[in-house]
């Protein structure tokens, strides 16, 4: 079994995917990881390739079309091109992602919103929708509009914040440390935000709803002070509450504080296993931003890489 580090890139030679291939190559430098370049291929049109027309289907051709698109990316005479690897798959795309993923022991799937394979849901891509619905491993969801870093000095200038929302569970206290290592390792500074929902219900009339509401707003700001105060001090997090739609007000705050990395809980279910919840799809809709989405209970490495190599550099 590989233990190294690795990171798996999706393309579908779209200006999108190429933006998603310089954010994987950016970060795959910085940590010295393996960087493996996919392509899934449609088996329909492979099947037609080798029935009738005259031309065989050679996965070689597929992987000659990867370098070429790599070295548009990057330039013919990039040292990036040195340490790429390349794989081909056949089938449905989100289904080849995740199998990849999880045979080459990828650490970190960094994939587009949009690109040219599959068909678009609402205004999402639907292989990355599935590909979050059912990741075990954290996912580095990139814009389409985003033309990527060349190195990571770039995606500090694009990046500018960490905004991480907490939702107060378990879970909220890994997204906060993956978050603070992050931009201690890129060197921005870190928000940290807590939506209250308005309280809904028939009853509202009948209950003292100022009390309520501000026992609910004491218990979420001591829940945050928490845990900002399990964070590295260097960090110095700033701590957001705010009163509304969860998708909503993390949008606004993401346009008026201008944080370019998001880093938001893919939660699930005990028995379907990872599923991505509503307010990380409503955010990705409503926001055009770099968002990394955490799988439930999931330490990985390259997390545990990122805190290490901030503790060194400082």
């Amino acid at each position: 079994m590989n233990v190294r580090p690795s990171i798996l890139c999706p393309v579908d030679f779209s200006d999108a995917s190429a933006g998603s291939l310089r954010y994987a190559a950016a970060i795959a430098s910085h940590f010295a990881t393996r960087l493996i370049v996919l392509t899934v291929e449609d088996p329909l049109l492979t099947e037609a390739a080798d029935l009738g027309t005259g031309v065989r289907w050679n996965p070689n051709d597929s992987r000659q079309e990867l370098e070429q698109f790599a070295s548009r990316v990057f330039g013919p005479d990039s040292p990036a091109l040195g340490s790429l690897e390349y794989d081909v798959a056949v089938g449905k795309p989100a289904g080849e992602i995740l199998r990849i993923a999880r045979e080459r022991s990828c650490d970190l799937i960094v994939i587009s919103t949009h690109g040219l394979t599959g068909m678009r849901k609402l205004f999402f891509g639907s292989t990355t929708e599935r590909v979050l619905r059912e990741t075990t491993r954290p996912v580095l969801v990139t814009p389409p509009a985003d033309p990527g870093p060349i190195s990571l000095d770039d995606a500090r200038k694009l990046i500018r914040r960490v905004l991480v929302p907490v939702d107060l569970s378990a879970g909220s206290r890994h997204q906060a440390v993956v978050g603070a290592g992050l931009a201690d390792a890129v060197g921005v500074p870190l928000i940290l935000l807590h939506v209250i929902e308005p309280v809904r219900t028939p009853l509202a009339a009948r209950l003292h709803l100022a009390g309520i509401e501000a026992d609910r707003r004491a218990v979420a700001e001591e829940g945050l002070q928490a845990i900002a105060a399990e964070l590295p001090s260097r960090v110095h997090p700033e701590a957001l509450l705010v009163l509304g739609d969860p998708a909503e007000e993390l949008a606004k705050v993401v346009r008026d504080r201008q944080a370019g990395l998001v880093i938001m809980g893919l939660h699930g279910s005990p028995l379907l296993g990872p599923r991505m919840g509503s307010v990380t799809y409503r955010m990705l809709c409503l926001s055009p931003t770099l968002v990394l989405a955490l799988p439930p209970d999931r330490v990985d490495v390259l997390s545990a890489a990122v805190a290490a190599r901030a503790a060194v550099a400082r």
